[in-house]
């Protein structure tokens, strides 16, 4: 077994665990159709699994933000061409529906159904004879994959008949007309996007001509596996003097990673399935960051803590361990999906969700229009908080983050039982054994607290698996039903197979100590479960624009009003001997900085010679550094409760 070492995960690549031939698939959810090999698990339909608690006030907090309200004034989507409109045909529209859409169906909310119908109806009667569809005035195929997720989706939550013709007569499209796919162009670089959909219909109707399709995309657009198992970016770009190309791209990284193991249930191929693991240890290698995403403020940019890391790159890297983890069932995807949900998503918006960032940073001392060390494409307004810093693409694609995280929480399994896959409050209703319905309320405050309860309810007793995901960090989990203890080892998933009567509770306890994690210039970052912390810094707002005379959507800049330039004294091997943790509920607003649910106590000093540099903070001096300045009480909170932060310390030499 190669155990690949990384710095923010550990990835194991293990064999590959699938259905073998004559055993039985899942009867209740479409799996994989033959030829295709079977995935580990399987996506339940969207509206299978709804938030409760924290995690369901923030999706709320979403759709009273920018997501509920974004298309009534931004005018990319106010006039987009996507609903009829002489506005914007290209991306826009569809990324914004990518997240609207699970938004809508997992709140139930009447006002956003209503609002994402206006768009799916416009665009279901797009459809032209020869397959064609979306805004005649686009002839860009990139858009369509992204227009085609929002469908599949739509399709799970509503069973609309129009959606499987029209995506089985756009596949018919491809196969009439020549390849379109250039590297050179967004369409060629993310044509693989077009196969997560092809696989999703030729699952549901078994059409041979979708697979020639997904035949013809792959052998004609850029292949990433050999990109990825022979990485070529190893330096930091900026500094390396390297062209800036569409493979140096961030947020094709990020989407890319998951296209060789999505391949391979097609080939069957080794080298496929490698590359997504090769290419995720590569990232994190040479350009990893703290809060689970790479270094990317546009293009790969190193992994110096004040390098940007782009918010759609951190969406689309929570998409592929998704998928990732559906197609493979390793635990490492999961409990790096957690990582990025729970630290970097929240960490580069506003806690309200009316503004958010382009690029976030690890160490985040000054947020203004300045100039910085960004890679190639960035302006100077790439991490000041607002309606469109820098460019539109985020704006547009941050609203799929929370809502696809929600939707999979939770998959089924070819035992005919059920795993919970990632952690967080929520309700799944899903189908096991001979085709009972159950349903599971995950009563949590994770990942805040490591106590997980599952109560299942359903009209009779029945007996199905729970596979349930220890995460890599759990050293001494427990799962306990009824009494009896199940073996809980980290990094796998336990399994629960018995007679389940009405009513039945099982308690996951996955213990949150603090463990520490080596950084740039041998800095240190402190964990607690999926949650990475962060100096608290006080934050002096500017308002620089306001966008609108009712909604609240401004752009600010942030200035630190407290000191940030601290290291730490702590012992790296035994944090909780230097580090107290204290705890409290959860507010209505998760991720605000004045009420966030875990707190650290720790102790440093002040780094007088550790200052400003363009405009971000410096470097951290090199550990162990040395102060002669007066220990100092520091309080840390979790890396989304912050807008500015350190989150890479130096320690200080005693």
């Amino acid at each position: 077994m190669n155990r690949l070492v990384l710095a923010c995960v550990v990835l194991v690549l293990p064999p590959l665990v699938s259905v073998a031939r004559g055993q039985a698939a899942n009867r209740h959810y479409p799996s994989s159709r033959p030829p295709l090999r079977q995935t580990r698990f399987v996506e339940l339909p969207l509206g299978a699994v709804k938030p409760q608690g924290w995690l369901r006030d923030q999706l709320r907090i979403q759709a009273e933000g920018l997501t509920g309200h974004l298309d009534e004034f931004w005018p990319d989507l106010a006039q987009s061409a996507w609903k009829g409109g002489t506005g914007d045909g290209w991306e826009r529209g569809p990324y914004y529906l990518d997240g609207l859409v699970p938004l809508a169906y997992e709140l139930d909310d009447a006002r956003l159904i209503a609002k994402a119908k206006v768009w799916i109806e416009w665009i279901l009667a797009s459809g032209q004879p020869d397959g064609w569809f979306g805004p005649a005035k686009n002839k860009d195929r990139w858009p369509r994959a992204v227009a085609m997720k929002v469908l599949t989706q739509y399709h799970e939550a509503t069973g609309d008949a129009r959606v499987i013709p029209l995506l089985t007569n756009y596949f018919k499209y491809i196969n009439r007309t020549p390849p379109d796919w250039p590297d050179t162009e967004w369409r060629g670089v993310r044509a693989m996007e077009h196969v997560v959909s092809a696989f999703w219909l030729y699952n549901r109707t078994g059409d041979a001509e979708i697979l020639k399709a997904a035949d013809s995309i792959h052998r004609s657009c850029f292949d990433w596996t050999p990109f990825f198992l022979d990485f070529p970016y190893t330096t930091e770009a900026l500094k390396a003097g390297l062209k800036y190309t569409h493979f140096t791209h961030d947020v094709n990284n990020a989407m890319a990673v998951k296209n060789p193991a999505l391949w391979h249930l097609r080939s069957g191929d080794e080298r496929d399935r490698k590359a997504s693991y090769q290419g995720i240890a590569s990232l994190d290698e040479h350009h990893g960051q703290v809060a689970g995403g790479f270094g990317g403020d546009e293009h790969l940019s190193g992994k110096r803590p004040t390098q940007g890391t782009e918010l759609c790159g951190v969406v689309e890297y929570m998409f592929s361990m998704e998928k990732l983890v559906e197609i493979l069932g390793d635990v490492a995807f999961a409990d790096r999906l957690e990582r990025l949900a729970y630290n970097a998503n929240p960490g580069t918006c506003m806690p309200d969700y009316w503004a958010h960032q382009f690029d976030q940073q690890a160490n985040q001392v000054l947020c203004t229009i300045a100039k910085r060390q960004w890679s190639h494409g960035n302006d100077d307004t790439s991490n000041i908080y607002g309606l469109e810093p820098n460019y539109g693409c985020c704006t547009a694609n941050m609203h799929q983050g929370w809502p696809k995280l929600v939707s999979h929480l939770w998959m089924a399994t070819h035992d005919q039982g059920l795993a919970a896959v990632a952690y967080g409050p929520c309700k799944v209703k899903a189908k096991v054994a001979d085709g009972q319905e159950v349903t599971i309320s995950e009563e949590t405050a994770y990942p805040f607290d490591g106590v997980v309860r599952l109560v299942l309810e359903s009209p009779r007793p029945t007996r199905f698996p729970l596979h349930l995901r220890i995460p890599v960090w759990a050293t001494g989990a427990r799962v306990v039903c009824m009494g009896t203890e199940t073996p809980a080892e980290a990094g796998r998933f336990a399994v629960v197979d018995r007679m389940w009567d009405p009513g039945e509770v099982v308690t996951i306890s996955l213990p949150m100590n603090l463990r520490t994690e080596p950084r740039y210039n041998n800095s240190v970052a402190i964990l607690r479960g999926p949650l990475c912390f962060s100096l608290k810094i006080g934050e002096r707002y500017e308002k620089l624009r306001s966008h609108h005379d009712k909604f609240p959507v401004n752009d600010w800049a942030i200035h630190p009003a407290t000191p940030w330039n601290y290291g730490l004294l702590l012992d790296r091997g035994r944090p909780e001997q230097s580090v107290s943790v204290a705890t409290r509920a959860v507010g209505k607003i998760p991720f605000a900085q004045d009420a966030a649910p875990v707190t650290l106590k720790a102790k440093g000093r002040a780094l007088p010679g550790w200052k400003l540099e363009h405009n971000s903070a410096g470097d951290p001096p090199m550990s162990p550094a040395v102060s002669n300045e007066p220990t100092t009480d520091l309080e840390l909170i979790p890396y989304g409760s912050t807008r500015l932060r350190i989150t890479e310390f130096p320690t200080i030499q005693e």
